[in-house]
């Protein structure tokens, strides 16, 4: 496992090494989530630093991020004689759940050309208090006293003082939904994992990675694409900028993350320890990731809005 990396994958670890600082808690935050949930989700210290070493990060660093993210809740430790073993929490799994539904699934939310406007009536004394009830129920603010969303909303019918009525999105649809959910940022995220990862896939039509290698690649392709992906507020193609760029970055991740998958798989049975031996093999399903997004975009029985899961995991990148 001491090998050199190759090319396409040493210039991923220098871009994340160039952030700092490097929180090591976040990117074992995505490892958990990706490679350990699967397979059954307890991984022994040992193991982990063996994982984290291919990152260049010490085993130092390791058990302070540990400790850590035990600290904050969302690991869980447990102990088989000497030896230590982390599991996400029951909050921990209960947030990737719903984060996992965001970064593998793809799908087309329904949309019958409607947008949803909740206003602030003047008997609305206190407008901070009445803003978490209408997030809640889908809305993102417009101006103080006007909300928008995309769905049909739930839970507002109790709100004093708040008037709900749906307009046709029309011409001005697109650009309204780029100012409300200010999609210029997450555009340029996109297009930033695009150039970040568009040179490994084209290595990868050339030559194989080594096993240590396609794990390093596959979790840094996971850690960045769901710092944009669970932020995204998941929009009907209609209100989208023409030239939006997240499926093409999710086509990316999918062809990537299909490639390097079965080698970092191996690397993972030859390493990974959980309490009672060898990890697991992965639960069913777990082929199935990415299963919509290499055409275009499919449908899914409900739509998967960032919600306040999604939120939490995305806070734990932002610390």
């Amino acid at each position: 496992m001491g090998d050199t990396p190759s090319a396409p994958v040493a210039a991923l670890l220098e871009r994340f090494h160039a952030a700092k600082p490097v929180r090591a808690w976040s990117l074992i935050v995505t490892l958990y989530g990706d490679a350990v949930m699967p397979r059954g989700g307890s991984l022994w210290l040992g193991s982990l630093i063996a994982i984290m070493d291919l990152f260049g990060i010490d085993a130092g660093h390791v058990r302070t991020a540990m400790s850590r993210l035990t600290a904050d809740g969302w690991l869980d430790r447990g102990k088989v004689g000497r030896n230590s073993f982390y599991r996400l929490s029951r909050r921990g799994e209960r947030d990737f759940a719903a984060a996992t539904r965001r970064i593998y699934v793809a799908g087309e939310p329904a949309f019958d050309g409607r947008l949803w406007l909740a206003l602030l009536g003047p008997g609305v004394d206190d407008r901070a208090a009445v803003r978490p009830a209408l997030e809640r129920a889908g809305f993102v603010p417009l101006s103080p006293t006007a909300y928008v969303a995309a769905r049909p909303p739930t839970d507002v019918a109790g709100i004093d003082g708040v008037f709900v009525l749906a307009a046709d999105a029309g011409e001005v649809g697109r650009a309204l939904a780029a100012t409300a959910w200010k999609l210029a940022p997450l555009a340029g995220a996109y297009r930033g994992f695009i150039d970040r990862f568009g040179p490994l896939d084209a290595a990868l039509d050339r030559t194989a990675l080594s096993d240590s290698d396609a794990l390093v690649a596959r979790t840094l392709l996971i850690h960045q694409f769901r710092r944009s992906v669970l932020r995204d507020p998941d929009l009907p193609a209609a209100l989208l900028p023409v030239d939006w760029p997240g499926q093409a970055a999710r086509t990316l991740a999918a062809r990537i993350y299909r490639r390097v998958v079965p080698s970092a798989e191996r690397l993972l049975d030859r390493i990974g320890q959980c309490e009672t031996g060898p990890l697991p093999a992965p639960e069913t399903g777990f082929s199935g990731r990415f299963g919509a997004a290499t055409g275009s975009r499919g449908r899914i029985p409900e739509p998967v809005p960032r919600d306040e899961s999604t939120a939490n995991v995305t806070r734990k990148l932002d610390k």
